[in-house]
């Protein structure tokens, strides 16, 4: 029995050793985990709500453009843009302001809202979508050769007839009519028979004189 007690003070003797060289690194690394687990659902909780709060203001830009309220679309899309930064509703948001803008000849605001898209923007498809539409602007602008680099960039397969076809624009009014017929081919090459668009395409290869393959 004696040996026993002493066996069992040995091993509380050890462990008061050992939490006294250790504890405080135990409790410390303890305290990390708490936190980082409380600032995680934290983090969870505030995207959740920056996206419900998000969902509404991007209502209300909607209304607004269905309604011709511009004042009010551009209220709303500010809003997005400045305080739901991180949302998915922010880059569709500019986008929408881009095309207002667009439409009120305000070309050097879309262009502006265009390239915060890109640079902000976490979905190619979105990011594809704004670089087509920026390429447009700056075509509109007579900006060429920065819409043909922005038509350069990296697209996925299912934007390419769109970007090889205003690249054909693009081209045609630089003057290389070569280039332009080549880019329209390889516009047509990539729709489907039953594109709508395609018989557009075609007809722009027509008045070049070259063939659709």
């Amino acid at each position: 029995m004696a040996t026993y007690d002493l066996d069992e003070q040995e091993r509380l003797d050890e462990l008061k050793a050992w939490w006294k060289r250790w504890g405080s690194l135990v409790m410390m690394g303890l305290a990390v985990v708490i936190a980082a687990a409380a600032g995680w659902r934290y983090w969870q909780s505030h995207t959740q709500t920056q996206s419900l709060e998000a969902a509404t203001v991007y209502e209300k830009l909607t209304q607004s453009i269905a309604t011709n309220d511009a004042k009010g679309a551009r209220d709303a899309g500010a809003m997005l843009i400045d305080k739901y930064k991180g949302t998915a509703y922010a880059p569709r948001a500019a986008l929408l302001l881009a095309k207002l803008n667009v439409v009120n000849k305000d070309l050097k605001s879309a262009q502006t809202q265009l390239e915060w898209t890109i640079a902000n923007s976490k979905e190619p498809a979105i990011k594809d979508l704004a670089r087509l539409r920026l390429a447009g602007v700056q075509f509109d602008q007579k900006q060429y050769d920065a819409a043909l680099k922005t038509l350069a960039s990296t697209h996925s397969d299912a934007f390419a007839f769109r970007f090889n076809d205003l690249k054909g624009d693009v081209l045609l009014a630089q003057g290389k009519t070569a280039d332009a017929r080549a880019a329209y081919q390889a516009a047509y090459g990539k729709m489907q028979e039953d594109n709508p668009y395609r018989n557009i395409v075609e007809l722009k290869l027509d008045a070049l004189g070259g063939a659709t393959k």
